[in-house]
Formats: structure tokens, sequence, C-alpha cells
């Protein structure tokens, strides 16, 4: 399997998500029935990893060329075996919390010493933000959050986003009350292809990206806003406000909890490339992508899928999003999968995590 070229120009020493920006609802349905099954995920920080517990595989292997998202994962695997589920979501930043410190003390207790050291160094962030606060991604919408948003829209107009109204009325909220000139210029400037390199996503990540992420955001803010309803978008509600509210990501929720709590011994980190899985000669029956091939020129593109459809079982599903590099099946292997459009295109229709332009659901033939 070819080097990623995202491995040669990205740093991976640092958290870049320190939460998942995936929607693992539309994650779970897409893979399909997996009881019993070998699943592969991209772990970024661990959370849809952890949701695909709850489709009863028996393993999840889980892959990163980061160590330090692999130290999200860890540490979430020690939440969830030594914190309730209130803990949990204050360790985490969904919620308030004057205890983060003996949380996060709780839940390193018995992880690997690499782990503890690396989260003890970030003590004073996971208390002011939660542990699901510490990232790259998350200081960048911090930054926007308390900096700029107040200088365009009051806590009051922020506040009445989550208030739930019929479709109609969201369109009529975001055309009278909240697409302003100041917000549009906000979205243009902190939205820009230099700021987002700079402060948001590596600069690296938008080398096979066409167009400007100002309006590719604009556009997606319209499907969260409007066609989506924003009181039940828990990653809307972070962005805008720094919590989570009454609605949760999938891992988060207290109806999951015990489910993969009782399975964390199903998950395998394998920290690498991909290759840490498919050079085993193992299949898989299903494999969460995150949006690792929206980093790839489409030469190499094609090299790493023909290898994932050699680590593939017969019926095993590929999932992934894309946000701006549009990455579909290369012609070359179009014969030996199905596209499973209609099940698409449900999916992305509620799909919460609103930055991605498309999701991705091929099922090998065979």
């Amino acid at each position: 399997m070819p080097t990623s070229e995202i491995e040669t120009k990205a740093a991976f020493y640092y958290i870049r998500y320190a939460q998942l920006w995936e929607d693992a609802d539309i994650l779970a349905e897409g893979l399909g029935e997996c009881a019993g099954a070998t699943l592969v995920s991209i772990c970024s920080a661990g959370d849809n990893a952890l949701a695909m517990l709850t489709l009863d595989p028996s393993k999840v292997v889980v892959v990163d060329l980061s160590p330090a998202q692999i130290a999200c994962l860890n540490l979430r695997i020690g939440a969830f075996r030594n914190l309730n589920h209130t803990e949990f979501l204050e360790l985490m930043g969904a919620r308030s919390s004057t205890r983060r410190d003996v949380l996060l003390a709780k839940s390193l207790a018995g992880l690997n010493s690499d782990t503890q050291e690396f989260w003890k160094t970030l003590t004073e962030d996971v208390v002011k933000y939660g542990a699901g606060g510490v990232g790259k991604f998350e200081r960048y919408f911090r930054i926007f959050r308390t900096r700029l948003l107040p200088l365009v829209h009051s806590k009051k107009a922020i506040d009445a986003i989550f208030v739930s109204r019929p479709k109609v009325e969201r369109q009529m909220f975001l055309d009278t009350r909240f697409n302003t000139w100041r917000w549009r210029l906000l979205l243009n400037v902190f939205f820009s292809r230099f700021v987002m390199g700079r402060m948001g996503r590596d600069k690296a990540f938008f080398d096979h990206v066409e167009g400007s992420p100002a309006q590719h955001v604009a556009r997606r803010i319209h499907h969260a806003a409007v066609d989506c309803d924003p009181a039940e978008n828990p990653y809307l509600h972070w962005i805008m406000k720094g919590t989570h509210g009454a609605a949760l990501p999938m891992t988060w929720r207290e109806e999951n909890f015990e489910v993969i709590k009782e399975r964390l011994d199903r998950v395998e980190i394998r920290p690498g490339s991909l290759e840490a899985f498919i050079s085993t000669g193992e299949k898989a029956d299903g494999f969460n992508l995150s949006d690792i091939f929206e980093y790839m020129s489409p030469d190499v593109f094609a090299q790493v899928y023909e290898t994932i459809l050699s680590a593939s079982a017969p019926g095993a599903r590929l999932v992934y999003w894309n946000m701006m590099a549009p990455r579909r099946v290369p012609p070359a292997f179009a014969n030996q999968v199905t596209t499973l459009s209609a099940l698409e295109n449900r999916l992305k229709a509620r799909d919460k995590a609103f930055f991605y332009s498309d999701f991705v659901i091929e099922q090998v033939d065979g």
C-alpha cells in the first residue's frame, strides 16, 4: 500500500480533532448488519470507532497515523470503564463541570504510561474546555464563537437557532434574522482557505480541493439550519455555544453507554495507516474511512482503494465522506462494487455533521 500523501505533509503529534465531526448515526446505518463482523475504522478522536460497537461486531480494528488521535481513543476507553455517563459528559465537555481534573485522573487510571503522560500535560485545557474541546479544530471554533460571533449576533439570536420550528419557519429565521451582511462577511473571512489552513485544518488538507471553503460552508449551513432541525444537531450546538445541548452525538448518549462499555474489549488499536490492517491478510466486512480520500491525489486514491478492496470480504461496505474534493470508486474498480445510492441519499438528508458535501456507501460485489 503506498504511503499516504498526507503522512508526508501534515503533522500528527498534536490533537487535530478532540471529538468526531462526522455523524455516527448515519455511519452505523450505512454499515448495515454487522453482528459478528470484522470492522475497520480510522480513529480520529475515537468516537465513531466506539459507536461501531453498537452494531455488535466481533471486533473493531482502529488505525490512525496520529499518536495524539489514538490517545483520544485511549482516554475514551478509560472514561467508559471508570466513569458513569454523567461524569463522562462532564469530562468530555458536553456539560459544564468543576471536577474535570478528578474525572481525568480517574479515566487515566490503568491506561498505558504514554497516554497518561500525554493527557497530564493537557490537564489545564481539559479543565477549561473538556477533553472534547482541546483539539486544533475545536480551538478554531472557540475563537470563532468567543471573539468574532458576538460582534455579529447577540446571545439571544444564538439561542434562537436551537428552538424547534417547522422547515418553512427555519428558512424565514435564517433569511430575516441570521443571514445578515455581517454574518456573510464573517463566513467569508473566517472560513477562507487561508484562515482554515492556519487555524483549523492543516493547509495540506486543501491540496486537492477546488473552490471556496467559505462558500462551501455557507451552503452547508443552509443544510444544518433549514433542511435539518438545528435543535437536534449536537455539532452545530457545540460550534455556536461551546457545549452540547439536549442532543448528543451517538457515542455520548446514555442509551449507548453501557453497550459500548461492555464491548470495549472488542477494540483493537493498530497505530499506522490502513496498511496496519491490510498487511495482515485479514478480510473486513466494513470500513469507516472518514474523509481520508479527500487528502489524496486521484492516482494515489486509486492505488489505496485497490488495496482496500483486496482486504474486503464479499459484501463489505466502504463508508466515507467528502467535504470539497469529490472521491468515489475509481473507474478501474467500478465493476467490483455497487454504490448504494438510495441509502446514501436517505442518510445524506439526515447528516447532522453538516460540513460534508457527500456521503458514500459502496458495497463490494461477490
